[in-house]
């Protein structure tokens, strides 16, 4: 889904940590395959700042004309009442959510909103170091994809909201080849790995416990965790319960607390079109997709095949859960910043869902090394494997050296 208008540079007031990747760690971590090229940028600046996203626009309606009769005539004109913005709040629930606003309402409105940012993997194919396969752990089975020998560590990936494994699959060869064995997992009833349509069974804390599952079942010491987007949540929620099994901690585009307000909007549109209609999940990728027919047209056939059929095999409960969690989620930096574990906050030049600014901070909070991605915006892992491998392993190296 195509990202928002992009928002007005907000003034920086706060000097940031950057940390890049060397350029021995650089060398070794390049592959054959170049990267998907990415259009310049024009600015000059390093990092691209952003404003906190617009608040989500308001419902559009025409009041119903008039049925009582003409009123008499009088000597001054009456103000017109203006009816073009009428505001709703959203569904507290799926009937009141089909109530309020109708099924076809709610087909309108995703048709005609923008849902943000959803991470497409670069290619669809594993390359030659990698397997997929079921991860047997004592919380049940989690499909993954893993490459690469623990020569020098072994890091788990988890992804964001509405993604998957496959975002990660730019970052499989490279992290491999710098001597890492990497392992990107389906969460919970995230696309291929099952899960059931209860909502208690995706609450954060039951994700988090799934991840520390992960890492148990890896069996090769402290582990390296990464968590994209809503990832970061969980990630964050596994260690804050448990750091023992860890090496080191990175967010990858994922912020102190709940998502910004404008993505807030969107997210609970999104939540109550699928407590009302979570049985068409066929009918609600249709409506996500029309609102931007320019962005899908964009996608090959079967980048298309594969963002349609994601979808449809994530459980519903999965996304409604974990889609409240987006929009309600505590700040919990000041928790995390008193376990002793290495911290990298990683991000691109541009990101709608937690403003770069945010993110700088939250850095600054946990005394993180904070690295950005050129290039590259909410996903990193995607839209800049290269440069986004590079950065991990160097901050992997710094963490055992």
């Amino acid at each position: 889904m195509a990202p928002p208008v992009e928002p007005v540079k907000a003034r920086r007031t706060r000097p940031r940590k950057v940390v890049e990747a060397a350029p021995a760690v650089a060398e070794a971590v390049a592959v054959a395959e170049e990267a998907p090229a990415k259009p310049k940028r024009t600015r000059t600046r390093k990092v691209a700042a952003a404003a906190p996203v617009a608040e989500a626009a308001a419902v559009a309606e025409e009041a119903p004309p008039s049925r009582s009769a003409p009123a008499p005539a009088r000597s001054r004109p009456r103000p017109r009442r203006s009816t073009r913005h009428v505001h709703r709040r959203w569904p507290r629930s799926p009937s009141e959510g089909a109530g309020a606003i109708g099924v076809p309402g709610l087909y309108r409105k995703l048709q005609a909103g923008n849902l943000g940012p959803m991470s497409k993997p670069p290619r669809l194919t594993l390359p030659s170091v990698a397997r997929a396969y079921l991860l047997a752990t004592d919380r049940g089975g989690f499909a993954v994809h893993e490459a690469g020998e623990p020569l020098r560590g072994t890091a788990l990936l988890v992804p964001g909201f509405t993604g998957s494994k496959e975002d990660f699959v730019g970052l499989l060869e490279p992290l491999a080849a710098a001597g890492y064995r990497v392992v990107a997992v389906d969460g919970r009833g995230q696309y291929e790995s099952p899960g059931p349509r209860e909502e208690s069974a995706y609450a954060l804390e039951e994700l988090a416990r799934d991840v520390l599952a992960q890492a148990r079942a890896l069996g090769t010491g402290p582990v390296h965790l990464v968590g994209h987007s809503l990832g970061g949540l969980i990630s964050r929620a596994a260690v804050l319960r448990d750091p023992s099994p860890f090496a080191s901690l990175t967010l990858m585009s994922s912020g102190p607390a709940a998502i910004s307000e404008g993505q807030q909007a969107r997210t609970k549109l999104l939540v109550a079109a699928l407590e009302a209609m979570g049985g068409d999940m066929p009918g609600i990728w249709a409506a996500m997709r029309a609102h931007d027919p320019q962005d899908a047209a964009r996608d090959s056939p079967e980048l298309a095949d594969f963002l349609r059929d994601r979808w449809l095999a994530t459980v519903p409960e999965q996304l409604i859960v974990t889609g409240r969690a987006l929009i309600s989620e505590p700040d919990r930096v000041e928790e995390l910043a008193a376990v002793p574990l290495p911290k990298l906050v990683l991000s691109g030049e541009l990101d709608y869902a937690w403003p770069v600014p945010l993110m700088d901070d939250m850095a600054h909070r946990l005394s993180a090394s904070r690295v950005l991605v050129e290039g590259a915006e909410h996903s990193p892992n995607a839209e800049n494997p290269q440069a986004t491998a590079g950065a991990l392993a160097a901050f992997w190296d710094s963490c055992t050296a």
